[in-house]
């Protein structure tokens, strides 16, 4: 192999779905060199990364273990991180019936929250022209599936199978910029979904993620 790594990850310094692959490779002990792309200059959008992943989006992986193998769209990657080299199921589904869970909620992740959270952000602060109700609308459904979660986590600890996996993994960054920013001035997550907050805190705490997290803030100073 002619890489230094064993992995070659396309995401961005700031972008939420780029630093779950992030989580889940340290995670595995799996190493990894991030290519950050410029925004800005729409990097995303241009080669070498657009003859990668057609849809210009982060994140992208290559696997250069395996013939660089590509990859993009987060949760397809951490099924496929879990699915090969996760091989003692210490992150994923064990059996039948949870890998179909672990699917449902993965989906709900990638349709349920990503989407919304992303708009709610942009019309919070991106978009040109101030529309109050859009804000509205999608500062609620931030609320409205932190309550899903919540109601979920009032059940038991973790969402699939008895223990942390890719499915509670997926929903980190997103969570954070969620109850801290996403749903709206004054809202207390530790208050309205005391069970999503002291999920997020546990998960914030693994050492793996903490390390990410770490190497985050350092590249947010420069």
């Amino acid at each position: 192999m002619s890489h230094g790594k064993q992995f070659t990850l396309y995401t961005h310094n700031s972008g939420p779905n780029g630093w779950k692959i992030a989580y889940f490779l340290t995670e595995l002990g799996l190493t990894y060199e991030s290519i950050y792309l410029d925004f800005g200059k729409e990097e995303q959008k241009a080669p070498p990364h657009i003859d990668l992943n057609p849809n210009g989006r982060i994140p992208t992986i290559v696997d250069h273990s395996n013939d660089d193998f590509v990859l993009w769209e987060s949760n397809a990657i951490l099924t496929y991180l879990a699915d090969k080299y996760d091989t003692e199921r210490k992150f994923s589904a064990s059996t039948e019936d949870d890998k179909y869970k672990q699917l449902q909620w993965l989906f709900f992740q990638a349709s349920g929250q990503g989407p919304y959270f992303g708009q709610a952000a942009w019309f919070s602060w991106i978009h040109p022209e101030r529309i109050p109700s859009a804000v509205e609308r999608y500062q609620n459904e931030v609320k409205r599936v932190f309550k899903v979660l919540d109601g979920e986590l009032a059940k038991r600890e973790w969402l699939v199978g008895g223990k942390f996996s890719i499915v509670d993994l997926s929903f980190i960054t997103w969570t954070v910029s969620g109850t801290t920013r996403l749903a709206g001035p004054g809202y207390d997550a530790s208050k309205e979904v005391p069970h999503v907050h002291a999920w997020l805190q546990k998960m914030l705490a693994r050492p793996a993620i903490a390390k990410v997290n770490a190497e985050k803030e350092a590249l947010s100073q420069q």
